[in-house]
């Protein structure tokens, strides 16, 4: 028997461009007092970092396979494929790498190589949706003399921030921003400059404030006023509205505003709705706000996003939107009066309306990026 142990020395969160490493231990877990017959002879491992992509077939219709071509996955299973077993397809693979060769461990021996690799930066983030889901893997596989391939998989998380696909890392050291109290490789140079460069291009984007004043009304006349501050956001911050309702014509009762995600597949490989498909367009409620404003004048909603969640982005296939969903209970009674008069020439027992005539209206505000 043989342990393999993969760890990550950085967490399993990655931007696209990073380089990715990993400390793979071979033990042979027998106590060191076992008869030498008791030795483990390993034949190679290898690692791969690959991205597998799985679509609803009920929501996405995708072209049929390539059948002239033939398949590519043999039945041996000395062969390492790292996607082996898996739903859906591989879209995205780094080029394997060999750990080690013809190794022996005796009884209470442990040997630990160094796994290293930069996550392609032209791929999809990881994103879990309900019609397409593309998942990154660290995948180890390992055989011993005569017997078949074992596999060991490690899930990552990878994030893409836009505008890094085309960035280059700087040949001049000069330009670099670097520690003068760190020694640092080459590989170490690089994925300090990205970090950095990418922290401050979430720092300029998310920073810039300016009101932006969005008009709210329905057919019968003005609601309210909604304002927001920014529309760029990271991860774990708070989206921060506003609505003056004090200037609209129609008595609002009620409001309620979600922060939602929209995934909608691509109009290409939309299934058609005749063809026994679903909807094409997809919403995930994050975080939901609700308030009786009747004789509000100013109101104010804070709804944060979800460290857990994934930032907007578009593939060929599908692309994820962040939308404010707003949904109003306005009176449909003008100068609606709610509230027993200030003045009263003598002590009388006032009573509110049992019922009021109301309209609801959906109103959607698609200003918000979200961001790593």
């Amino acid at each position: 028997m043989i342990e393999v142990v993969a760890e990550l020395s950085r967490g399993p969160v990655f931007l696209a461009g990073e380089a990715l490493e990993c400390v793979v231990t071979v033990t042979n877990p027998l106590p060191p007092t076992a008869t030498s017959a008791s030795s483990e002879a390993l034949a190679w491992a290898s690692a791969q970092i690959h991205c597998q992509f799985h679509a609803s077939e009920s929501r996405v219709a995708l072209p049929p396979p390539d059948s002239s071509q033939p398949d590519v996955q043999p039945d041996s299973q000395t062969v390492f494929l790292p996607h082996r077993g898996e739903r859906g397809q591989c879209i995205l693979s780094t080029p394997p790498k060999i750990l080690f060769c013809d190794l022996r461990l005796d009884p209470g021996e442990s040997k630990s190589y160094s796994y290293s690799e930069v996550l392609p930066i032209e791929g999809p983030p990881s994103f879990r949706g309900q019609s397409v889901k593309y998942v990154y893997k660290l995948t180890i596989g390992c055989q011993r003399v005569n017997s078949p391939i074992t596999l060991l998989r490690v899930p990552l998380r990878v994030l893409v921030l836009t505008g890094l696909q085309d960035v280059r890392f700087p040949q001049d050291e000069a330009v670099a921003p670097s520690s003068p109290f760190l020694e640092e490789d080459e590989g170490g140079k690089k994925d300090s400059w990205l970090a950095e460069l990418a922290g401050e291009r979430l720092m300029a984007a998310t920073s810039c404030r300016s009101l932006h004043l969005y008009n709210i009304s329905d057919g019968r006349g003005k609601v309210g006023t909604f304002g927001i501050f920014k529309s760029v956001y990271r991860l774990g911050e708070d989206v921060v509205g506003t609505l003056n309702l004090g200037e609209g014509t129609v008595a609002c009762l009620q409001f309620s505003v979600s922060l939602q995600t929209e995934e909608r597949v691509q109009p290409e490989y939309q299934r058609r709705r005749g063809a026994g498909g679903v909807p094409s367009v997809s919403h995930v409620t994050h975080a939901r706000h609700q308030e009786s404003c009747l004789h509000t004048t100013r109101t104010s909603f804070s709804l944060p996003i979800p460290l857990s969640s994934t930032p907007g982005f578009c593939t060929a296939i599908v692309s994820l939107k962040w939308r404010l969903h707003f949904e109003f209970v306005t009176s449909r009674e003008p100068g609606l009066v709610l509230l027993p008069p200030v003045e009263q020439p003598e002590p009388t027992t006032w009573t509110g309306p049992e019922q009021v005539p109301v309209d609801t209206f959906n109103w959607v505000h698609f200003g918000i990026w979200s961001h790593r």
